[in-house]
Order: C-alpha cells, then structure tokens, then sequence
C-alpha cells in the first residue's frame, strides 16, 4: 500500500503530467507552480468519515485564504464509479447544506470516469481520469477571476475532448498510469 505522501506525490504528477500537460485546465499551471494547492488524504472507508472529511476541507478552505484550490483523495474507497457517484452528490448535497453553494465548487475525478452517454472506451474520459477518487475543492471566486482573462472558456470541454480523442484512448491510458509508477 501506498504511503500518504506517495499518493500525494503520484496525485501532483498526474495534475503535472496530464491536466497541465494536457492543458486540460488553462488555469492549473499557475496554482501549481505559485503552489496554492492543498491534498488531503482520507484513509477512512465509511461513507459517514468520507463525507466528514468534505467538512473539514471546505473548513480548510473557509479558514486559509492562502488555499486557492484542495484536492481530497480517496485512495481506499470508491473504486466503484457509481458508488463515487453517490460520494460526489452527497458532497454537493453538503456544500449546500453548509452554505458554501456559491463559494466552492466541486470537480470530480476517478480512474473509472465515464461521461454520460460513453460507452467507457471513449478517450475523453480521460479529461476526467485520475489516479485515485477525488474531489477538487475550488474557490468561485478564483474560477470568477481567472476567468475574466480567458477568451471563450465555454470552449475547454470540447477543446479537451478533441485533444484527447485526437492522442487516443492509448496514450491517454499510458500517460495517466505512469503517474503511478515509482510510487
């Protein structure tokens, strides 16, 4: 098993190698390198610490301004793309609940992504596919922000979807596994 700084490690070369690299987030690199990025591991299994573990990030986040962006990793758990599908509405659920709906903003990725309507050999799903089961925590005021400097955001999704299916469903496949090597 992989120690906590070993699947942060493997975690900052995947953002490195395929959502930088791939320049499937414009605004990633900057975060990355002014190094504005908290992870945060959770080893716990149950559904009740996993969600008590989105309290605490977004409690992270509320409390250190210095945190443009979190990621909460899940190396133990959710290996089902459904059962993290329940996790990633039961976080939104949360933030609402909380009142953090506005504020932060949930992005989601897992190794099994799949998009709605793909048949999982699609290689667009890699724009979503990650190492371990994860929520992004991000800032909507950043996202505002960023935002303001970048012509035609409503673009990136398709922009990234081409990208990849241009690479293929193998070179995404090869470039994301490698994130995990040596770790």
């Amino acid at each position: 098993m992989d120690t906590v700084q070993q699947i942060i490690d493997q975690t900052k070369k995947w953002i490195n190698d395929v959502v930088v690299g791939c320049n499937f987030c414009p605004f990633a690199a900057n975060v990355m390198k002014e190094q504005r990025v908290y992870y945060q591991v959770e080893t716990g299994v149950t559904l009740t610490t996993c969600l008590e573990a989105v309290t605490v990030e977004t409690n992270r986040l509320d409390n250190d301004a210095t945190i443009d962006t979190s990621f909460l990793i899940f190396p133990n758990t959710f290996q089902q793309f459904d059962d993290y599908l329940d996790l990633v509405s039961l976080a939104e659920r949360s933030l609402k609940q909380n009142g953090h709906e506005g504020i932060y903003q949930l992005a989601s990725f897992h190794p099994l992504y799949q998009f709605a309507g793909s048949a999982g050999n699609d290689a667009a799903d890699y724009t979503n596919r990650s190492v371990y089961p994860m929520l992004h925590f991000l800032r909507e005021a950043s996202i505002d922000k960023a935002l303001e400097h970048y012509k035609n955001p409503e673009n990136i999704p398709e922009r990234n979807i081409n990208f990849a299916r241009e690479k293929g469903i193998t070179y995404m496949k090869i470039l994301r596994d490698a994130c995990l090597a040596g770790g």
